[in-house]
């Protein structure tokens, strides 16, 4: 079972979790940039999102954001190349990530603060048990 099953399974979506590429990139975002979850939240929360992002790590509602949000912490090159790779326009992967990342964080966060360690893999093998 690879980390786009897990993580599917984790937000309800079982078997579809390797037809959605969003998934992959967000996984992709996670395990590819520098610091890992942590690093990645962290050029969110530099774009000023830090309210949103507390709210994915915190127990209650997390906080939507917008594409435009999506686009200003990646940046337009990473987000076009992000596109490219999953066949769609540039809107469609902001919009389609600005959707999932706040759940996979809330999931990847379930006591209300993101576990300590490494990678993707960490982090779920630790939600899991």
């Amino acid at each position: 079972m690879g980390v786009m099953d897990l993580v599917g399974g984790l937000l309800g979506q079982g078997g579809q979790a390797q037809g959605n590429p969003l998934m992959g990139a967000v996984m992709g975002l996670i395990q590819n940039h520098p610091g890992g979850l942590q690093g990645l939240l962290g050029q969110f929360q530099e774009k000023g999102l830090g309210d949103q992002v507390a709210s994915w790590i915190g127990t209650g509602a997390n906080q939507p954001i917008s594409a435009e949000h999506v686009q200003a912490a990646l940046g337009s090159d990473q987000l076009q190349q992000l596109a490219g790779q999953l066949g769609m326009s540039h809107g469609e992967a902001a919009s389609g990530l600005a959707g999932l990342l706040p759940q996979v964080v809330d999931k990847l966060s379930p006591q209300g603060s993101l576990p300590e360690g490494g990678g993707a893999m960490d982090l779920l093998k630790q939600f899991l048990g």
